[in-house]
């Protein structure tokens, strides 16, 4: 076991606050990168740092920075990764005038909002630039363009001409919309990118607004986006300074830089936040060793500060237990429970065998499965694979062809008790909130009928969605023949098309967009309504279960880290390789001589972000095509003390 000192000094970050203080004072300002591990104290530094900088605290040098800031109009920006993160930094900051806190696409969209003929030559620019990309490494395979990539292609170049002939573009980014000019998140970042470094008006507006930006999570912030602010940001006195925060060792996404610590400018400040708050000694233990841990395959450098627990968390409970991956979900189910309970002698939390505890998994998948909702689930990402799932950005909201079944109808649920009796006054509620009460008849004959339809397919929704064998298409029905909200238009003809779903398209073969969204719909009509409800509570982030890429940020005092590979859509992760169950690639390798990054280095920072959200005890369930071999390696990495790993009965 790797030994890690524990100075019972709880205060060794405490100059860190002043320490930034300094570097945004300083004539001219110097831009720095805060490594901040997991648990550190990351927003409570971030806050206390905007306090003296603001004059909310006393601190000369921050008193006259605020003094300047408030004689030119400008103020500090903070830029985070969620909407509850602005809101966290909100409630605890208060009311404060010279710091504006955001999430990155609603920053990137004040940034451009209104600039229509530029966001057009940013949007057309960057699709050229993926046509020339894809058309490249498509004609330096042996198969050239296929007929699949040509149909990509010419998707890319439909888009390039809707764009010339859109004259406003917009983004909600509350709702998904659709139709011309309407702006996903993804296009707003990369036109405000791109603008940011080929347009000086929007450079001189950025800086004259916001002459300190800092950014939250920044080893997931976009590359050219970090690539534009970072480069705006030189030299030192350019009028931009930038503070970065983040852990690369936390980075889940691949649109983050793989390695942020090396790109940053030798003339930049590297202050370092050491302890953890969160953490009981041995998880901090545990997450040293995994990111110190010398692995065949790992090519990204174990660079970090090591961590430190608070000197009055001295305990922790760690297991780690291991399945053979062939069993059937069934079995692993009850194979977990029998985990939990192991953790609750072990620890002796009642919560684990009373199911209060956090269960993490790599697939969207397997907690699906998990979760008893895997028909509603899989049915999402056949209408639309992007918004199926919950994101860590907090933003997806599921599909939009469906969002009356997400929203409207999960709304009017709640206006049902538990037996069956419908509070009409909520539900009326319901459909003021969404304007369907608007266009009632004048005709008070008419009113009366309307009222009374609306009344008889609210009765018939509440009886179809007590039934737990009705499926989606049941429970839909009284609401589209009672007209009772706006439906979006692909749903109601999909509903009306009786036809049956087109076979499932085999290995290696292409499905059209056309099939593959009438399987889509098939299985979603056919799938349990039941489980639609339990996906509606999965996506909004509020259930007990949920993937490594959610909980970025979060902490739970129990976690179980379910690790299945059998379940992954495909070789960018695999624990078995971690943990010896499987062996290296010719595709690992081929990397590993590329110096390029590999399944092990991607697998190794999920395994650390799941293993830093626990802070009381924390299990690992590994399900493993090799059992013995991957116990065996279990045994000699050091990782877990003796009696902390076992087989599952």
């Amino acid at each position: 076991m790797i030994a890690v000192p524990h100075a019972m000094n709880d205060d060794r970050d405490s100059g860190v606050v002043e320490e930034i203080c300094g570097y945004l004072t300083e004539l001219p300002p110097r831009s720095y990168f805060l490594f901040a591990g997991a648990g550190s104290g990351k927003t409570r530094t971030l806050v206390e740092v905007l306090r003296r900088l603001t004059g909310v605290v006393k601190h000369e040098k921050g008193n006259h920075l605020a003094k300047q800031l408030r004689m030119y109009g400008r103020s500090i920006r903070v830029v985070t990764y969620t909407k509850n993160a602005v809101s966290v930094i909100n409630g605890r900051l208060g009311e404060n005038d010279l710091v504006k806190v955001s999430t990155i696409h609603s920053f990137c969209w004040e940034l451009i909002a209104g600039f229509n003929d530029d966001i057009r030559a940013a949007l057309i620019a960057v699709k050229e630039g993926q046509i020339a990309k894809e058309t490249a490494d498509a004609l330096a395979k042996p198969r050239g363009i296929t007929a699949a990539k040509q149909r990509d292609l010419d998707e890319l170049k439909a888009d390039i001409e809707a764009f010339r002939t859109t004259d406003v573009f917009i983004y909600h980014p509350d709702r998904n919309t659709y139709g011309p000019g309407a702006l996903a998140h993804s296009q707003v970042l990369d036109a405000t990118a791109w603008l940011l470094g080929n347009r000086h008006t929007l450079q001189t507006i950025l800086k004259d607004r916001h002459p300190i930006v800092l950014i939250d999570e920044s080893q997931d912030t976009m590359k050219s986006m970090l690539d534009a602010f970072m480069c705006l940001a030189e030299p030192r006195g350019s009028g931009l300074t930038l503070g970065l925060l983040g852990d690369h060792r936390q980075r889940i996404y691949n649109d983050g830089h793989a390695d942020l610590p090396s790109l940053i400018p030798p003339s930049w400040a590297t202050p370092e936040l050491q302890m953890n708050h969160r953490s009981q000694r041995r998880v901090v233990d545990l997450i040293n060793a995994i990111w110190e841990a010398e692995l065949e395959g790992r090519t990204q450098p174990a660079s970090g500060v090591e961590q430190h627990s608070r000197s009055g968390k001295a305990g922790g409970t760690v297991r780690l237990f291991v399945g053979d991956t062939s069993r059937s979900a069934e079995d692993k189910v009850v194979g977990e429970r029998w985990c939990a309970d192991q953790m609750r002698h072990a620890s002796g939390y009642d919560d684990w065998s009373r199911g209060q505890y956090q269960l993490l998994a790599l697939e969207h998948k397997l907690v699906a499965t998990r979760g008893s909702f895997l028909d509603a689930f899989s049915a999402m990402v056949l209408l639309d694979a992007n918004a199926a799932a919950p994101s860590g950005s907090g933003e997806n909201k599921g599909p939009a062809v469906v969002q009356v079944l997400l929203n409207e109808l999960g709304q009017l649920e709640a206006c049902i008790g538990a037996d069956g009796t419908v509070d009409e006054v909520k539900a009326t509620d319901v459909f003021r909130r969404y304007g369907r009460l608007d266009g009632m008849p004048d005709s008070p004959t008419d009113r009366t009928r309307r009222v009374e339809d609306m009344r008889q397919a609210l009765e018939a929704f509440a009886i179809a969605r007590a039934n737990p064998n009705s499926t989606v298409e049941q429970v839909l029905k009284p609401i589209l023949a009672a007209n009772l909200f706006d439906v979006d238009s692909r749903l109601t003809a999909a509903y009306e098309d009786k036809s049956p779903a087109p076979p499932e398209p085999g290995r290696g073969e292409d499905e059209s967009k056309q099939n593959r969204m009438r399987r889509g719909w098939c299985a979603l009509f056919s799938a349990p309504w039941n489980q639609l409800q339990k996906y509606r509570v999965y996506l909004t982030g509020d259930s007990v279960l949920a993937t490594h890429q959610v909980v970025k940020g979060s902490e739970f005092p129990h976690v179980m880290v379910v690790m299945d590979d059998k379940l992954a859509a495909g070789n960018q992760i695999s624990y078995d390789k971690i943990f010896g169950g499987v062996q290296l690639t010719k595709a690992d390798r081929e990397n590993i001589d590329k110096g390029k990054e590999t399944s092990i280095d991607r697998t190794l920072r999920l395994l650390y972000v799941t293993c830093s959200r626990a802070q009381e005890s924390l299990a690992l369930v590994l399900w493993s095509s090799d059992p013995a071999a991957a116990l065996l390696r279990v045994k000699d990495s050091g990782w877990f003390l003796e009696g902390e790993f076992d087989p599952i009965q």
